[in-house]
C-alpha cells in the first residue's frame, strides 16, 4: 500500500523526467537531500550510492525500479522509500510521488519537493520547458 501526492506542472514530461532522473539535480528539489554520491552518473535499476540528509547523516540508497522516462523508486537504508512518476498531460505533465504506508508523514516533504520542481520547470526561461 502506497500513499501518493501529485502536482500538474506546465512543463514537458521529458523536462520533468530529466529533473527527477538526474542525480545532480536531487539537491535542488529534494528537501531531504543535501548531497548525492551515486555509483554512476546515469540512473539505472540497481544504481547504488548514498545521500546526505540536512542533519549531515549519509544514507545508502539503491534504485529498485526504473521504467525509463516514466517512473523510478528507491530504497534508503534498505527500506522501501519514495517512488517518482511522470505522466503526460495536455499542456504539461503530472509528477507523482508515492510513499509506503509507514512513510505517510513524508508526504509533506514530497509536497515541498513538488513545489520546487514546479517552480524550476515552469520558470525555465519563462516558457514551457
Amino acid at each position: 500500500m502506497r500513499f501518493t501526492v501529485s502536482r500538474c506542472i506546465a512543463a514537458s514530461p521529458s523536462a520533468a523526467w530529466e529533473l527527477l532522473a538526474t542525480t545532480d539535480s536531487w539537491t535542488r528539489w529534494g528537501p531531504s537531500v543535501t548531497a548525492v554520491e551515486p555509483s554512476d552518473t546515469e540512473l539505472t535499476q540497481g544504481l547504488c550510492g548514498r545521500v546526505r540528509t540536512p542533519i549531515g547523516i549519509w544514507m545508502p540508497f539503491r534504485i529498485t525500479h526504473l521504467e525509463e522516462h516514466r517512473s523510478w523508486s528507491w530504497s534508503v537504508l534498505g527500506l522501501p522509500a519514495t517512488s517518482h512518476q511522470v505522466d503526460a498531460l495536455p499542456g504539461g505533465c503530472r509528477v507523482t510521488f508515492g510513499v509506503p504506508f509507514f512513510g505517510y508523514p513524508y508526504l509533506l516533504i514530497c509536497q515541498i519537493a513538488l513545489g520546487r520542481i514546479a517552480r524550476e520547470l515552469e520558470h525555465a526561461d519563462g516558457v514551457l520547458a
